[in-house]
């Protein structure tokens, strides 16, 4: 997969995405991730990529031509159109369903907003779809697009050891992960499931199958509908959610 990102800000993109597991995929060529400066496309020698906004308004917009220029260069590089997401607090927002979505993609771009956001005429003509990473405003586009990046990356091949790494964790398959110990197997008192240690496999994969609906019914109810569980399944989830509401009536 090749991940292209439109920014003001490469270098700090650069230096998250060079570091740790997404690092080492870059350089063993698991994965292609460049990052772009939009004022290397500025019309004039100020390198300005933002102006004011029609019909009055604080702030400054960022205008359509330099992202246009950017993201066709990036069309001619990769002599493809990428899959054109704009970081936006008005997209819908980023799920592991959606990421498994995305993952299918061989070529994305990504768009880092600034100021008021971006000239509707360029989302209009070039971009697919507006991704938010939650219902809140930052400063700017970076983190989203690393955090969008980041959590994508992970699920191509050749960037995890094994594929069970992502497989099996949280909201991959619409359920929270379950509780995992290390050793020792007693500390300050506390000894782990005595199941985990028995060697016998297929209790194991029962307890944690039973720990992520509980875990989900727990800490996120509003997973558990949209969850694929059986009717027995169910009925310990709706239980346990039941009980908590009791326990906390408002």
């Amino acid at each position: 997969m090749r991940i292209d990102i439109i920014t003001l800000f490469p270098e700090m993109c650069e230096a998250v995405l060079s570091e740790s597991i997404i690092g080492r995929a870059r350089r063993a060529g698991a994965l292609d991730i460049c990052c772009h400066q939009l004022r290397d496309f500025a019309l004039d020698k100020h390198r300005r990529v933002d102006d004011s906004t029609y019909g009055g308004g604080m702030g400054m917009l960022m205008m359509a031509e330099p992202i246009a220029l950017c993201y066709e260069s990036i069309c001619e590089q990769t002599d493809t159109k990428p899959h054109f997401i704009y970081l936006s607090p008005k997209g819908k927002t980023l799920t592991q369903k959606k990421l498994k979505e995305l993952s299918s993609y061989d070529n994305i771009c990504l768009l880092c907003g600034h100021y008021e956001g971006v000239d509707q005429r360029v989302l209009d003509r070039y971009v697919d779809e507006e991704i938010s990473i939650g219902d809140y405003v930052l400063t700017g586009g970076e983190l989203p697009a690393l955090v969008l990046t980041d959590s994508l990356a992970r699920l191509q091949p050749g960037v995890l050891s094994d594929d069970e790494c992502f497989e099996l964790e949280s909201h991959y398959d619409g359920l929270l992960e379950y509780p995992q110990y290390t050793k020792p197997q007693t500390w300050r008192g506390e000894e782990i499931p005595e199941v985990l240690f028995s060697g016998h496999h297929e209790n194991i994969r029962k307890w944690r199958r039973e720990q992520s609906i509980v875990e989900t019914a727990k800490k996120r109810p509003d997973m558990i509908a949209a969850a694929d569980l059986n009717s027995e399944e169910r009925q310990l989830a709706e239980k346990i959610i039941t009980e908590q509401s009791d326990n906390n009536p408002r």
